[in-house]
């Protein structure tokens, strides 16, 4: 009798610390957050560039709280927007996208795509989060409207980046771009887009959804001075750990430590070395709309304060 009273007193308290925790991860993956980190990357003397890093929307129409949280970012003028792909997560959410990017469809951006804005989402365990990726892509399921995405946007003057190099004038600066479709699904083409960046640009810079190591290696070593790319959602299920949170997982060969953040690549290479970059891995707006938990993990946006070197 006593063992049993036991067993149902853990199994209560097992379950109430289960709903905290539920409760707790659905309300962290509705708290929007802006980051604000600076780069010296740019030439001495140059007027810094302040660029808004947007990825993962993994919007649907319904979310009326993320799109009214995406409208307010106009409000900060960036130089230039760049959006590193999942921005769709329905059928019918293209039309909520360009509504909710609003006025920052009026500043210089450019974009990529990524998996979720080629296929309908479904269910995942969230416990997956903290598992490496197991190689499965979820592609055979409906196609959801990308093209008129990239319609809409390329529409309002952004570009498109997809296995692509481009020069965007922005301000007084030059700057030199490389994008690729998705590593994930192994869209990119990084023979369209290799060879040395442009020597004559101001600044210089690779755009990926997925930041897999093999993209971001030819990327660095053709000498890009930053690398940005989304994807990772920061690990989006993170544990505890000295000093803060820690990643267990990507969904891509990039190692947890850098799934969220400002690092170098290769990561143990400093500025000025031959053949490394800056990278800046956004942890994304939104989930899953299934599964829409995140813990220690806020959901962001991220505005970089490009300075001179």
């Amino acid at each position: 009798m006593g063992l049993g009273r036991a067993a149902l007193r853990t199994a209560g308290v097992g379950g109430t610390l289960g709903a905290a925790v539920t409760s707790y991860a659905l309300w962290e993956a509705r708290q929007y957050t802006l980051r604000r980190l600076d780069l010296r990357v740019l030439p001495t003397g140059m007027r810094p560039l302040r660029v808004l890093h947007l990825s993962d929307l993994h919007l649907t129409p319904g979310q009326a709280r993320k799109r009214a949280w995406l409208r307010e970012l106009a409000a900060l003028e960036p130089d230039l927007v760049i959006d590193t792909g999942d921005n769709l997560a329905h059928r019918d959410a293209v039309p909520a996208v360009l509504d909710s990017l609003g006025g920052l469809l009026d500043r210089p951006g450019v974009f990529v795509h990524g998996s979720n804005d080629y296929f309908e989402p479904g269910f995942r365990n969230p416990i997956g989060y903290l598992l490496p990726d197991d190689g499965t892509r979820h592609t055979h399921v409906p196609q959801l409207p990308w093209r008129d995405l990239s319609a809409g946007l390329t529409g309002a003057g952004w570009v498109d980046l997809t296995n692509r190099r481009a020069r965007v004038e922005v301000g007084e600066a030059v700057l030199a771009f490389a994008g690729v479709d998705d590593p994930h699904l192994e869209y990119d083409d990084l023979a369209a887009v290799a060879g040395p960046a442009d020597a004559t640009a101001d600044l210089r810079l690779g755009v990926a959804h997925a930041p897999y190591l093999r993209v971001l290696d030819q990327f660095a070593a053709d000498g890009y001075d930053a690398i940005v790319a989304g994807h990772t959602h920061g690990g989006q299920v993170r544990l505890p750990w000295p000093g803060g949170s820690r990643a267990y997982a990507t969904n891509c060969d990039l190692e947890p430590a850098r799934a969220r953040g400002l690092h170098r690549h290769p990561a143990d290479s400093r500025p000025g070395d031959p053949g490394s970059a800056w990278l800046h891995v956004s942890a994304g707006l939104g989930t899953n709309p299934y599964t829409r938990v995140r813990i220690a993990c806020r959901p962001e946006a991220t505005l970089l304060t490009l300075q001179p070197r």
